[in-house]
């Protein structure tokens, strides 16, 4: 995996502005904040986000990735004001469960998420070399 870093652009915080990868490419569908079997354990949004990341974290052991593996995250948040506020405890969440790993990523506000409980959803794209 290749991180892609211009010459001369600022460093990005906490992604990267892109990756360059070849190998076995899984795709994992928007995980939410619920656990295996459809029920939200949390309703704040760092509670939803870990278990997202857990979530992804476990579909992607399934073909054999690791959070290392990821090369592109899309995050689909309600509330932009929320999500920033909840910086920290995002960010203590993402590095225990993802690592000190920045794949190239999106963070989108939308109108509406299909699961009403939903604060998030995050969309993964991996490579396994």
């Amino acid at each position: 995996m290749q991180i892609l870093q211009p010459p001369g652009w600022a460093r990005p915080r906490g992604y990267s502005n892109g990756i360059a990868a070849s190998g076995k490419q899984v795709f994992v569908s928007g995980m939410v904040g619920w656990d295996g079997q459809g029920r939200f354990q949390s309703r704040d949004f760092a509670g939803q986000t870990r278990q997202a990341l857990l979530n992804i974290v476990e579909v992607l052991a399934e073909a054999g990735a690791r959070p290392e593996h990821i090369t592109r995250m899309t995050w689909y948040v309600l509330d932009k004001k929320e999500y920033m506020a909840a910086y920290k405890d995002i960010g203590q969440a993402y590095r225990e469960i993802i690592g000190a790993h920045y794949p190239a990523m999106t963070a989108v506000q939308v109108v509406a998420l299909i699961e009403d409980d939903a604060r998030l959803e995050i969309e993964v794209t991996a490579v396994i070399p």
